[in-house]
């Protein structure tokens, strides 16, 4: 399993971001997929959720803010972020894995090295 993050930076807040993960060593068309993040001196904490038909969840902070989706042609999920704040500062993982596990453990399952997102002005 191999999943390579990327497209985060440094954003004023409000911005957007848009993080994408590419995927590979494993059927990807089949595997629910997620995003989960770590903030400094905090736990990894699950952000979102995409099964293989598509069907999304979202962490409550998230709700109305970030869009999850992926290209199963590409092998590829995305995350795109809106109207970010300072709190939503942090490195976010791929996750290979969906509900309900990601949202209870996702340090258990693989996931990428990660991108840094810094909301700051």
């Amino acid at each position: 399993v191999q999943l390579v993050e990327s497209g985060g930076g440094l954003v004023q807040p409000g911005g957007s971001l848009r993080l994408s993960c590419a995927a590979s060593g494993f059927t990807f068309g089949t595997s629910a997929m997620s995003w989960a993040r770590q903030a400094p001196g905090k736990g990894l904490e699950w952000v979102s959720a995409i099964s293989p038909d598509g069907s999304t969840s979202y962490a409550d902070s998230m709700k109305g803010r970030f869009t999850i989706s992926r290209d199963n042609a590409k092998n590829t999920v995305y995350l795109q972020m809106n109207r970010l704040k300072p709190e939503d500062t942090a490195v976010y993982f791929c996750v290979r894995g969906g509900l309900p596990v990601v949202r209870v453990i996702p340090a258990k399952l693989p996931r990428g090295q990660g991108t840094q997102v810094t909301v700051s002005s």
